[in-house]
């Protein structure tokens, strides 16, 4: 078994044990099983897996870091949500918005930042839909 903590800037987001956890990271996606050898990932806007007794619960997280050392796994990320958490309404609003603010394409829009707040979006709603 992996023994998995899940911090977010708030605190203690999850703390137990899985079978398995699938993650993407900014270089691909990965499975990590106990045994596996160390890691340190960044992960990516995605979905991140985690099984537990025997089933797989998908949750939508907003980037972060991995480490996963004797198998124990550390995951800071700035948001994540499990896919029965996810207001599919607010996050399609969200993207609505930010569709809206890169449409616009003006000086006084932040480009990047709509970028973002797309992915994140999307994510949610690919999530919420699983």
């Amino acid at each position: 078994m992996l023994a998995v903590k899940i911090i977010t800037p708030t605190g203690l987001y999850l703390e137990g044990e899985c079978e398995a956890i699938h993650a993407t990271t900014v270089e691909g996606e990965m499975t990590l099983l106990p045994s596996h050898m160390p890691v340190v990932a960044m992960l990516a806007t995605s979905k991140l897996s985690l099984k537990r007794d025997g089933d797989y619960k998908h949750y939508a997280v907003a980037g972060g870091m991995l480490h996963l050392h004797r198998d124990q796994v550390n995951i800071l990320t700035d948001a994540i949500e499990g896919e029965k958490e996810i207001d599919l309404k607010r996050a399609e609003a969200a993207k609505e918005r930010a569709l809206k603010r890169l449409e616009k394409k003006d000086s006084a829009t932040n480009i990047r930042r709509a970028e973002v707040a797309l992915e994140k979006a999307i994510n949610r709603i690919r999530v919420a839909n699983h």
